[in-house]
């Protein structure tokens, strides 16, 4: 089948090339791996044994490091994992030596609207069934790692209602005295369930767990998943596992995972996910999938560890951060690098002609209703006003000190005059520009774009942190929002306020980055603010603490950390061939 994504579904396409793909023993012989160090499940999708692989090339030096990020996000689509995918296709046209390191993605978007972000048209990574339905299980895994964190909780919180300290010494245990109104842990299932975002658990006798208000939280928000993204080995998640605070006492001391004597059988679910998931593009390149928080509400980046893994396989790491710069790539920059300390050399901020004329004053499209018929149109002005959330990205990735290159994601219907609008516009600014139409071609398509970031690879830059360690939490969040989201200034509430005093007076804040909380629509608070927003403050609600992954999480807006499935939700048109058990439908 000649595969046309103007004709053929993704997850059509996707089956097709899974027919004549390479297998995990094909692809470790690419990447010159020693059989201990693949660890096959199945014929096509393999773990990576990192301790192995990083021991036996401690002298080699590191590839060169892309990150992929965009503009603020519409109900459109960016395509930064389609980008990812054609841009790691595009340099093996060229003959690169090339490795992908992107998220696993989660069940929620995957059986609601989103969709399992595997890329799209001739830019996938498959195979796309085990990619979107739960991989080698690393999601399971923080999903039981961090309920058991949950159950340790609140049966201890039983036994101390119901035994005197005389008892509980026979047991072994000292009174932990935790206050019930001050849990900061929770549930996490890997779906959007609105229904779960406020229960009430323990209701029925004494012996069936203290009555109190709890919820349930999407899972790859989960302190576990943050923990699989910096983690450097399982000695430093052991150590960071420990420090997870669930609940304060009565005294608001913290009550850690270790208080509880969990954080051993914690760690214990975790070990066979720090080994990072070797798949590949439609074309046979090599991807390392591993670990997958959202970016609004989490770190949003794939791990240190399937990073340092590719940098030290391939001469070209291609990453991926979630959602606009202003969101994944501050990220990126301001903690994942922090954490690893690796230096990239360029950061690809992806755009398409759709995407500008939305943010330019087009019609904000609705999913699962016919697409407005302006985006049909010729329509330069709109793709110029559009641009001034491109250029604001572009000075974004220029605060760091970094490369940047802007990856016009080309359709077949945009038009020669709006593709000349960006990259004059783009280029005034400072940034090299590829038009790229990997979505239709694959890597022939990517190959301006291969170009461009391989020659921005080469130039050296002067990469900087837009705040140090010592640098107080409240100048930290007035900085990012000031300097990344275009702010005036930070109004904080009574939680925030009173959270805010608290931290100050602890001495672990100073070695903890700050991972913000706030809508990826926009980048003010509100997210049907298009464009660059101006004359706005952002207003932060709560102060979440993170000791665990080594974060304080700063919650602006009405955000949930539980997303809601949608009246017209994926899973409608997910189905099984019952005669060959191939899934259909995915995206």
């Amino acid at each position: 089948m000649a595969l046309d994504p103007t004709r053929h579904k993704d997850w059509e396409i996707a089956e097709e090339a899974e027919s004549r793909m390479k297998t995990v023993y094909e692809l470790g012989e690419q990447l010159g791996l020693a059989k201990e160090e693949l660890l096959p499940h199945g014929h096509y999708v393999a773990k990576l044994d990192y301790r192995k692989i990083l021991e036996s090339r401690q002298s080699k030096p590191d590839g060169k490091y892309v990150d992929v990020t965009a503009i603020t996000p519409t109900p459109l689509g960016e395509g930064k994992s389609t980008c990812a995918m054609g841009l790691v296709q595009g340099l093996g046209k060229r003959n690169k030596s090339v490795m992908g390191a992107i998220r696993q993605p989660s069940g929620g978007p995957t059986m609601n609207i989103k969709g399992s972000a595997a890329g799209g048209g001739l830019a996938q990574c498959i195979p796309l069934t085990p990619f979107s339905l739960g991989l080698t299980g690393d999601i399971n895994a923080i999903m039981n790692s961090h309920n058991l964190g949950m159950v340790a909780l609140t049966s201890r919180m039983q036994h101390e209602n119901n035994y005197t300290d005389e008892e509980l010494a026979k047991r072994g245990l000292k009174r932990l005295d935790i206050h019930p109104k001050k849990v900061e842990f929770n549930w996490i299932i890997d779906f959007c369930a609105q229904a779960l975002r406020n229960i009430t658990i323990g209701q029925g006798a004494k012996m069936d767990g203290p009555m109190m208000q709890s919820r349930f939280d999407i899972a790859v928000s989960s302190e576990i998943m943050a923990i699989l993204s910096v983690a450097k080995n399982l000695e430093d998640m052991r150590n960071k596992i420990g420090k997870i605070v669930l609940a304060y006492d009565r005294q608001d001391r913290p009550i850690t995972t270790a208080d509880l004597e969990v954080d051993g059988a914690m760690t214990a679910w975790m070990v066979e996910a720090l080994n990072p998931n070797l798949m590949q593009t439609l074309e046979g390149q090599p991807v390392a999938v591993h670990a997958g928080p959202f970016a609004n509400i989490a770190i949003g980046q794939s791990s240190v560890i399937a990073d340092r893994v590719a940098l030290k396989l391939a001469d070209y790491n291609v990453t991926e951060s979630g959602f606009g710069a202003d969101i994944g790539f501050e990220k990126f920059w301001n903690l994942k690098c922090r954490y690893s300390n690796l230096k990239p050399h360029c950061a690809v901020v992806v755009a398409t002609i759709r995407a500008l004329k939305c943010h330019g004053g087009a019609p904000i499209p609705v999913p699962g209703r016919p697409m407005p018929e302006e985006y049909g149109k010729e329509n330069v002005g709109w793709v110029e006003e559009g641009c001034k959330n491109l250029l604001h990205h572009i000075e974004t990735v220029k605060k760091a000190g970094i490369n940047p290159v802007v990856c016009i994601n080309a359709f077949y219907m945009d038009t020669e005059n709006e593709i000349k609008a960006v990259r004059r516009l783009c280029e005034e600014a400072g940034a090299r520009v590829a038009v790229s139409k990997h979505w239709q071609y694959g890597g022939d398509g990517a190959l301006e774009f291969a170009d461009a970031v391989t020659d921005a690879c080469e130039e050296e830059n002067e990469f900087r942190f837009l705040y140090d360690l010592d640098t107080p939490l409240e100048k930290r969040i007035e900085l990012i929002a000031r300097e990344v989201y275009g702010a005036d200034g930070v109004s904080f509430g009574p939680d925030a306020q009173a959270k805010l005093k608290r931290m100050e007076k602890d001495p672990d804040m100073k070695d903890m980055g700050t991972c913000m909380v706030k809508t990826h629509l926009s980048l003010s608070h509100e997210p049907s603010l298009k464009g660059v927003p101006r004359n706005w403050t952002l207003p932060v609600r709560d102060i979440l603490t993170y000791k665990g992954a080594g974060f304080v999480v700063p919650v602006a807006g009405t955000i949930s950390l539980m997303p809601g499935t949608g009246s017209d939700p994926a899973y409608r048109r997910i189905d099984v061939d019952t005669e060959t058990g191939k899934v259909k439908g995915l995206f």
